[in-house]
């Protein structure tokens, strides 16, 4: 049962919401397809196959750990990429990383227990401290943004994916 006090307002709150939920769902497969594509490309430029056998399975934030581990020593210990693809590089992984987290954190959100402030209920913590309820304010400009995010990375890995390949095939 929704904290709102008034029901039609909460009703009015989901129904605006739900469409921008499903979008993040949609938007953010999209971006692992790709990312994924990607990741097979790195292993190889011929076959995916190698890829897709050891990608399979992984979580998201696996393969972006699998992507980390394989191109750390291209960008940090070889003198093929520069300072500029080395930022790219940085920015790429820390908007994976907010790309997954977020669609987590949404997927993830029990929306029923939204309160009239729209903060939505997403974790509970539990350490030697206590318990810890943890919630998020998502407004329909939040979750706009979150689609804007995931679009905005899905075309940093096109961009990265171009950068690395002139920078190692010429």
């Amino acid at each position: 049962m929704h904290d709102i006090d008034d029901e039609d307002e909460a009703e009015d709150y989901i129904e605006n919401a739900l469409p921008l939920i499903g979008r993040i769902v949609m938007e953010f497969n999209a971006l692992e397809q790709w990312f994924d594509q990607f990741i097979c490309h790195v292993f190889s430029d011929r076959s995916e196959d190698l890829g897709l056998t050891v990608i399979h399975k992984m979580t998201y934030s696996s393969k972006i750990d699998l992507f980390k581990r394989l191109s750390d020593d291209l960008h940090y210990e070889s003198q093929i990429m520069d300072e500029e693809s080395n930022r790219t590089y940085e920015d790429l992984i820390k908007n994976l990383r907010e790309s997954g987290r977020l669609r987590n954190l949404v997927v993830h959100a029990d929306w029923e227990s939204t309160n009239k402030e729209k903060y939505t209920y997403v974790n509970l913590r539990i350490t030697k401290e206590g318990k810890k309820q943890e919630y998020i304010q998502f407004s329909e400009d939040s979750l706009g943004e979150i689609i804007e995010l995931i679009w905005k990375t899905r075309g940093q890995v096109s961009e990265y994916w171009e950068i690395r390949d002139k920078k190692i095939y010429g």
